[in-house]
């Protein structure tokens, strides 16, 4: 199966959102499951592209999955910092899992990266049970930073997200 990677069109905007929301629900990542708020996050990706570039990985015609590519000093970042871009909501629809999609999407991030000015490393945040992204990350080159772990809801003790890093060659 051929997968292109391309930044994502309006008209898949809903497609994605949903993707993405799903992926983060059926494998257990929302704390509060549909009432949870960064649902809302997930599922807006107009939002998201007017504010970084979002990528789709698509195969036959069909959105398969998708990514945010955070540029340095882009207005989405979590935890980069100058000369560092950021990968961030890599999800990949359940039922095409596997099939290279989500490699698909890192590696054209990675490429983003590369291409851009005075960019050295690329940063992203995980969660723990995320092990499926963990190997595609390691696989390509990036290692934990324990010591950008962070937990996005300071009040909640039970989610603290994961740090990864490439630095660029």
């Amino acid at each position: 199966m051929d997968i292109a990677i391309r930044p994502v069109e309006p008209g898949e905007y809903d497609t994605l959102g949903e993707i993405t929301a799903q992926a983060y629900l059926q494998d257990g990542l929302l704390d509060f499951g549909e009432s949870d708020a960064y649902l809302g996050e997930l599922r807006d990706v107009a939002k998201r592209a007017a504010a970084a570039e979002v990528l789709v990985a698509v195969a036959d015609g069909k959105v398969l999955g998708g990514v945010t590519f955070v540029p340095a000093g882009g207005p989405m970042a979590d935890i980069s910092g100058p000369g560092e871009a950021e990968i961030r909501m890599l999800a990949v629809a359940r039922a095409a899992r596997g099939r290279g999609a989500g490699e698909a999407l890192v590696r054209a991030c990675l490429d983003r990266a590369r291409a851009a000015d005075g960019c050295v490393r690329v940063v992203l945040s995980t969660q723990s049970s995320m092990r499926a992204a963990h190997r595609i990350y390691e696989r390509l080159g990036f290692v934990r930073a324990p010591e950008r772990d962070w937990k996005p809801l300071p009040h909640v003790d039970d989610i603290s997200l994961l740090a990864y890093e490439l630095t660029l060659s």
